[in-house]
């Protein structure tokens, strides 16, 4: 039995809503990876460290992102 019109346009809102979490899964991996890099880097060099603690200073940062970074903002402080 073929589809009606209105079963076409929902197969098609699915295949696209699918799509669009796949979108956003890949996207999230990516900034996993590179956060992590980051995160490594900042580690081990001076330089790198001393940008990031630039970035999050003042208020560029929700509240509840600093608070979340607030112990590994304190260890870099202590670093540099």
């Amino acid at each position: 039995m073929a589809k009606t019109l209105d079963q076409k346009i929902a197969d098609a809102e699915a295949r696209l809503a699918r799509l669009r979490l796949e979108t956003r899964k890949q996207d999230t991996g990516r900034k996993i990876v590179l956060g992590g890099i980051l995160l490594s880097a900042a580690e081990h060099d001076p330089a790198i460290r001393a940008w990031l603690l630039k970035q999050v200073d003042g208020d560029k940062l929700r509240k509840v992102d600093a608070e979340r970074l607030a112990p590994l903002i304190a260890k870099w402080r202590k670093m540099t």
